[in-house]
This record gives C-alpha cells, sequence and structure tokens, in this order.
C-alpha cells in the first residue's frame, strides 16, 4: 500500500512553546499509531521545525517579510502580491498529501492581537484547498473564541465549515463555533494536545520557603484593544513587578518563565525592576523544559494558557493570571478555578493573598492534579482513537470510530 501522506499546518516553529508543544503531541501519536506514514509540515519556522523534529518543512508564507508591518509601497505591494501567491503555493502543497492536520492552538481565536489577512487568510487557504482538491483537513484539539471583527470572523467561520475533521481544547471553544454559525454536532471536546506530552518528575525540594515560578507574557490585551495596549501592559508589567518584588522581599526565590521569543522584554524589565540574586530567568526552548521549570517549583503563577498547561500537567499548584476564557476553563477543568486572577487588572496585594491560599493548599491540590491529570490522560486517548477513525479510515477502526463519536467531555 502507499503509505499516508500527512501535512501539519501552522505557526510551528516560530518562538511560541504551546505551538511547537501541540505539534510534538501530534507528531508521537503519528509516530506511534501510524509510524508507515510520510510527514511533512507547511508552517512559520521551517528551519526550526525541520532541525527539531526531523520532518521536511516548507515556509508558510512566500513573502518573508509577512509579520513586519508594511509601511512603504513597495513593501505594501510585496505583500499583497505574496496573498496571491500563498493562495497558489498553499493549494500546491496540499494537493501533495492526503490528510493535513492542524495540531492545537488557538488558531479559532482573536484573543490576542490579529489582523485578518494574517493567520486567518492563511487558515482559509488551507481549509479551502482541501476542500476543493479532497484532501482531509483536520483541526485538532483547537482553540476558538467569540471574534467581533467581521473579516476575521467570516475567514474564521468559513475555515471551520471547510474542515473534514474539527475537535477542540474546551466546551467554551465548540460553544464560540457554533455561535459563530458552524455545525458543532459532530465535534468533541478533549484536553489540550500539550497534556499528551510526557510528564517530568516532581523534584521540588522539600521545606519552605521553596521556588515559585513566574510566568510572564508580552501582554497587550486583545483584539478590540488596540487603542488601549500600552496602557494595559504597562499595568500589567507593574503589577506582576510588584508581586515578585513582593515575593523576594519574604526570601522568596522567583524563577521567570516565558512562552514565546517575544515576552524577553518582559523578562528583562522585572529582572531590571527587582534587581535581587533571587530572582533569575528560565531558558526553556520547549514545553518540556517549561515542565520541568514548573516540576521543580512548590507554586506557579503564570499568565500564558501553556505555562498554565505545563505546570498543571507537572502536577504543580497554580494561580492564573487570566487573559482570556479559555485560561478561566483550563482551571476549571483542574479543578483550580478559584485561583484566577485579571492578567488586564493585576492587583499586587490581593494576588499575594490568593498566592498565600494556594499554597496553604498545596498538598490537597497536588492531589486534586494527580486525579484531573488521570483523566486527562484517559480522553486524549479517545481523542487520538477518534482521529485514527476520521483520518486513516480501515475496516478494523470501525468499532474505534464508534467510540469516538459517541465519547463527552466529562462534565
Amino acid at each position: 500500500m502507499t503509505p499516508v501522506r500527512v501535512g501539519v499546518f501552522g505557526l510551528l516553529g516560530s518562538g511560541n512553546l504551546g505551538n511547537d508543544g501541540s505539534l510534538e503531541a501530534v507528531l508521537g501519536y503519528l509516530r506511534a499509531e501510524h509510524p508507515e506514514a510520510v510527514v511533512d509540515a507547511l508552517c512559520g519556522g521551517p528551519e526550526v521545525v525541520a532541525a527539531r523534529y526531523g520532518i521536511p518543512a516548507t515556509r508558510l508564507h512566500w513573502y518573508r517579510g509577512e509579520y513586519r508591518t508594511a509601511s512603504r509601497a513597495g513593501a505594501i505591494a510585496a505583500k499583497g502580491l505574496g496573498k496571491l501567491v500563498d493562495a497558489f503555493r498553499t493549494a500546491a502543497w496540499v494537493r501533495r498529501h492526503d490528510v493535513v492536520i492542524v495540531p492545537g492552538m488557538g488558531v479559532l481565536e482573536a484573543t490576542l492581537p490579529l489582523r485578518p489577512w494574517g493567520f486567518p487568510y492563511s487558515l482559509f487557504l488551507l481549509c479551502a484547498s482541501g476542500r476543493l482538491l479532497r484532501t482531509r483537513i483536520a483541526l485538532v484539539g483547537v482553540g476558538a473564541d467569540a471574534i467581533s471583527d467581521r473579516p476575521t470572523r467570516a475567514l474564521v467561520r468559513w475555515s471551520a465549515r471547510l474542515a473534514s475533521y474539527r475537535s477542540y481544547r474546551d466546551t467554551l471553544s465548540r460553544d464560540a463555533m457554533r455561535a459563530m454559525g458552524v455545525d458543532t454536532a459532530r465535534d468533541e471536546v478533549y484536553p489540550d494536545l500539550a497534556f499528551a506530552l510526557p510528564t517530568p518528575p516532581a523534584s521540588a525540594p522539600p521545606g519552605p520557603p521553596g521556588p515559585a515560578c513566574v510566568g510572564v507574557m508580552a501582554f497587550h490585551g486583545g483584539n478590540d484593544d488596540r487603542a488601549r495596549a500600552e496602557e494595559i501592559h504597562r499595568r500589567y508589567l507593574d503589577g506582576v513587578t510588584r508581586f515578585v518584588r513582593a515575593l523576594v522581599a519574604d526570601g522568596r526565590p522567583v524563577r521567570l518563565l516565558t512562552g514565546d521569543a517575544c515576552d524577553a522584554p518582559v523578562v528583562a524589565a522585572i529582572l531590571d525592576a527587582v534587581d535581587s540574586p533571587l530572582v533569575t530567568a528560565a531558558e526553556a526552548v520547549s514545553l518540556a523544559d517549561l515542565m520541568k521549570e514548573t516540576a521543580a517549583a512548590d507554586t506557579v503563577v503564570a499568565t500564558r494558557y501553556h505555562n498554565l498547561v505545563c505546570a498543571l500537567k507537572a502536577g504543580t499548584p497554580t494561580l492564573a493570571l487570566s487573559y482570556a476564557a479559555k485560561s478561566d476553563a483550563l482551571m476549571a477543568r483542574m479543578g483550580l478555578d478559584a485561583f484566577c486572577h485579571p492578567a488586564r487588572e493585576v492587583d499586587a496585594d490581593r494576588l499575594l493573598e490568593q498566592f498565600r491560599a494556594l499554597e496553604k493548599r498545596s498538598a490537597e491540590l497536588r492531589r486534586t492534579l494527580t486525579e484531573r491529570n488521570q483523566a486527562t490522560a484517559r480522553q486524549l486517548q479517545h481523542q487520538f482513537t477518534a482521529l485514527t477513525a476520521a483520518l486513516f479510515p480501515a475496516p478494523d477502526h470501525t468499532h474505534a470510530h464508534s467510540q469516538g463519536h459517541t465519547y463527552r467531555e466529562a462534565r
């Protein structure tokens, strides 16, 4: 039989550790369950993906200045031409595959600043090409949220409609797509794909005061906050800095974490403002590195969604600096919904109170996380069973298909 040709698609290898972690989980599934599959990528950082994961990779955009602001006429023309060229490039790439998987990521949301002609346009090209060329496109464990910008909402809605398979990382995402006019009757909800990655051993040293990880982010609000972006960022940075300074005053070692290359200036600003040997910065290059950092901590306070995933997966009591409903939904799923704090309005004093309350319940919450992680592992096995049935149909998968589509998320 001819090997199945599988493509993976997204802003992969571009500096976002969460995106790459979702890719790693899907590659692990393919190598375990479908080792005969021939896999390659169309992605944002092809050199990184090829080197790190050992698969051929093609650049997502023809125009290399895609993510730079175009102000001059030549750059604007080149970017416009790139959009046209990308339509043909994407279709040609899709044609070479039997299946294309979009692994996790918030591809159906705009909770961070996003222009419709950026990734939403690229995703639409992918899904439209799949429908035209009869290549199965699977949006696997993706995030979605209500989108107010009409062009972005239209592109996201049509992308979802044209996909052959959809599953979501939380109920909020499925409900958002239903509200945007997508038929979700056959769509399932499973935990985030990153929960399928290996769990590092817990290594927090005994005895107080233990280290605390603080995950920071270049947070400027959402897609509708562009006019207030700098004000939101200053308030966030000031609040987190004051919180870190309070931990240091208590003699606590603090380890700063990031989740994207763009977060580095936030780390530098906090290190400069606090100026203490108790505050250090991790240099994580993967979700596995982040999980090791969070496993070594007594407690984690984090902003980025996949910083939260790493801490919860490691079983470490966690407090979310929540910037979107997806963070609240994740914390509720893992039994820590009482420990959310708004990233838009960081109150250092209130945050410190929540932190201390979290630490008082540490032993209880670690037991809760152990139980929730066991349930999460079982649910993700259902996800991969359903994915095999949908994308790799064979007679002996009939029973698995039935299992996958009758399973519903435990509520």
